[in-house]
């Protein structure tokens, strides 16, 4: 159900986009974060910081290509969101006691609301925060050069479904270390 959540706004903006054009699915993008930021507070009283970035990011370069009447201030914004989140990751490589990464998954709840947890060795943690880390930086790149060399459909496709494609290949290849380390540091 989560995933459905996170997203929503993408998929209203897909459908939007097909329908009425970019400015009209920049338009329901906006809304369409909005209602997504307002049911998780309503439902759980609290909204991930990564929610908050993205909408207030969506809000700005949504509404600069909305009364400007230029998509290309939306295509930077997916670059720009995945580079601070890149960042971000980059910078818990440093500072503090645990990295992005380990926060993301102290932070998940099973279907029962019961907090998980994973054991692995502190390096491995670097190497998966890294991990993500170079992820977003990538993406950010790959984004920047499809909206610069591409019509915009074709970048509208690349960001529902070649981002998702990309994100699915590299859960995997994160779920292959993963049990790598966890066989390794339990076996």
């Amino acid at each position: 159900m989560k995933l459905l959540y996170d997203f929503f706004p993408l998929l209203v903006f897909f459908i939007a986009y097909k329908l009425a054009g970019i400015y009209v699915a920049t338009g329901i993008l906006i809304i369409a974060s909005a209602i997504q930021i307002g049911y998780l507070w309503l439902r759980h009283r609290r909204v991930e910081t990564m929610h908050v970035i993205t909408f207030v990011l969506v809000l700005i370069f949504g509404g600069i290509t909305i009364i400007l009447h230029d998509a290309m201030y939306l295509k930077w914004k997916v670059s720009i969101v995945n580079w601070l989140f890149g960042c971000a990751f980059l910078a818990t490589q440093w500072i503090g006691k645990k990295t992005a990464i380990q926060f993301l998954f102290e932070s998940s709840t099973d279907k029962h609301g019961k907090h998980q947890s994973i054991d692995l060795p502190a390096h491995a943690w670097q190497r998966l925060n890294l991990m993500w880390a170079l992820y977003f930086m990538v993406i950010g790149f790959i984004n920047i050069y499809i909206a610069y060399h591409y019509s915009t459909a074709t970048w509208v496709n690349f960001k529902v479904f070649g981002m998702l494609g990309l994100t699915l290949v590299f859960i995997i290849i994160q779920s292959i270390y993963l049990y790598k380390h966890l066989k390794h540091h339990h076996g």
